[in-house]
């Protein structure tokens, strides 16, 4: 599909504040945006797309805007929602609902040429195994880490390492209550005895080995500049996940060392990507342990504690595509 257009595609759903930082900045620059979320499919949005002889063309039809793909020249996949379908259908027909508009949508907005961060590198670099082994061979320095559902290889793990060994999801922080509600499942301390239970074995966990902390960083990775936040934790569970206690938590601009950031800028360009949040450690000797690379993940709480510049760098990488 050839494009010559100079529309951004954001495609969020409509409560995304760190998304509106960025379009804040595009629309400061004049720069057209199109918002959509594709889980406005079919409630509030339609699709069209039609293969002729110069390739398809595609359009995306919202109550109050239509944007013909021909005229994005790059697209940001940020936080879509679900698709969200009429009650009614049976299970059966929903799933087979969502396949269906998740081939056609997907396959259509993928024709886009340029895009921050391309769908496919984001499914990708969220395995922790993929991202896991490409930063230790390109030289970061990784905790040992474990993934399993055998409690005896589990608890062996754990006691290997002197009991010193953290749990943390492999997929979205996020579970569901037997009541129905949302509840965050935070990087926590594993025992021996924990890792040998019976639960381990009804699916995947990831152990890792509990790293002796100075502070923390997150960096924001945008084409090729690193923006680095110092962590600081004021509390016994600040220090084990600061996402589970954010009064007891400190902000600040730092610096890496540039071999840190050379070989950080390697690991996300190897993993496809033109944006990341990263995860790190620093130890009390001053070293840099990596712990996880977020394709998608979060950066507004840093630029607005810190001030770094983050989503005028976003913007200037969608309107500069690489």
């Amino acid at each position: 599909m050839p494009t010559s257009g100079s529309t951004v595609l954001v495609l969020t759903h409509w409560f995304d504040p760190t998304a509106d930082m960025v379009i804040e900045q595009l629309n400061r620059r004049r720069v057209p945006v199109y918002r959509v979320d594709p889980g406005d499919l079919p409630s509030r949005l339609t699709v069209t797309g039609e293969l002729g002889p110069e390739g398809f063309t595609a359009f995306l039809q919202l109550p109050e805007r239509s944007l013909s793909l021909a005229d994005v020249s790059c697209a940001w996949y940020r936080r879509p929602t679900a698709f969200h379908f009429p009650r009614g259908l049976t299970d059966g027909d929903r799933r087979w609902a969502a396949a269906e508009a998740r081939a056609a949508l997907g396959g259509l907005i993928q024709l886009v040429p340029n895009w921050l961060n391309h769908p496919a590198a984001i499914g990708r670099a969220e395995y922790k195994p993929i991202q896991l082994d490409a930063a230790r061979r390109l030289g970061l320095n990784v905790p040992a880490t474990m993934i399993t559902n055998d409690p005896e290889h589990a608890a062996g793990f754990v006691t290997e390492l002197g009991g010193s060994v953290m749990y943390k999801p492999l997929s979205a922080p996020l579970a569901t209550s037997p009541g129905g509600d949302p509840v965050m499942l935070y990087t926590t301390p594993v025992t021996t005895a924990q890792a040998s239970s019976a639960g381990v074995s009804l699916t995947m966990h990831l152990f890792q080995q509990r790293i002796p902390k100075d502070h923390e960083l997150r960096v924001a990775y945008v084409d090729g500049t690193c923006y680095t936040a110092r962590i600081d934790t004021g509390s016994r569970r600040a220090a084990e996940d600061w996402r589970a206690d954010h009064e007891h938590v400190s902000y600040r601009v730092d610096d890496l060392p540039n071999d840190v950031t050379r070989m950080l800028g390697d690991l996300i360009q190897a993993l496809g990507l033109r944006y990341a949040a990263v995860d790190m450690i620093v130890d009390p000797t001053g070293c840099h342990w990596l712990l996880e690379v977020n394709p998608n993940g979060q950066f507004g709480f840093i630029e607005n504690a810190t001030g770094l510049d983050i989503a005028a760098a976003i913007a200037d990488a969608l309107t500069i595509p690489a």
